[in-house]
């Protein structure tokens, strides 16, 4: 179903980064793979609940401090300060979806305005851009931490529309996280779900406009 859009935003962490090599920094660190998805799932809980609080704190914090309980009580070969530190910086080196880039540059060629939103820090989005040589094809990255509250908030939404100089309904949000396509379906825009894992979507949540099995799957439903 093709949409009129002419903003395309991105979520970056998992929609855009590969994040499965963060199962190594754990055992790295002489902690279980499996703990990977329990701390991010943590990280983002924690990070809803305070927006649904009306709260933020930054993704670094709350990444950290969900570190601390995840790795509590685990036999660890480095102190915990430096376990947090090793996992953490891992998010510097992760590189993009192989269908990433070709993606990318498909989508700016199809005439429309690419731009990023984050929970994350926009410093992430521009190290993980420019190694994948991207980063030239976004017009604006943008952080929730400028928004003062994170997705899936409207306000969160409202900050990316404002600071692009246009309305909700002309922006299309694409992501991975139904969390993600239910919150700006709810705030006006429309949306598009790239499921890679051919995995089905919640019921409960707001469906996406579109559906994608990767960026250039996209991209040819845009063009």
């Amino acid at each position: 179903m093709p949409t009129a859009a002419s903003v395309i935003v991105f979520d970056v962490n998992e929609t855009l980064s590969d994040m499965s090599p963060m199962a190594q920094r754990f055992t790295d660190i002489g902690a279980p793979a499996h703990l990977a998805p329990l701390w991010f799932a943590s990280l983002l809980r924690d990070g809803f609940g305070l927006a649904a609080a009306g709260a933020h704190r930054p993704f670094a914090d709350l990444g950290a401090d969900a570190l601390r309980t995840v790795l509590h009580g685990a036999d660890l070969n480095r102190d915990q300060p430096a376990a947090i530190d090793h996992v953490m910086s891992g998010f510097s080196e992760l590189t993009v979806h192989p269908d990433v880039t070709d993606g990318i540059h498909a989508l700016r060629r199809s005439g429309h305005r690419l731009v990023t939103l984050t929970n994350g820090s926009i410093q992430v989005s521009e190290t993980l851009f420019a190694n994948a040589g991207i980063r030239d094809q976004f017009d604006t990255l943008l952080s929730v931490d400028d928004a003062g509250i994170w997705k899936p908030a409207r306000g969160a939404y409202e900050y990316a529309a404002h600071t692009c100089g246009t309305e909700l309904s002309d922006m299309l949000l694409v992501a991975v996280h139904p969390w993600d396509i239910d919150g700006a379906g709810r705030a006006g825009m429309t949306t598009a779900w790239i499921n890679r894992a051919g995995a089905p979507y919640p019921e409960s949540l707001t469906p996406p406009t579109m559906h994608a099995t990767s960026l250039t799957d996209l991209a040819g439903q845009l063009s």
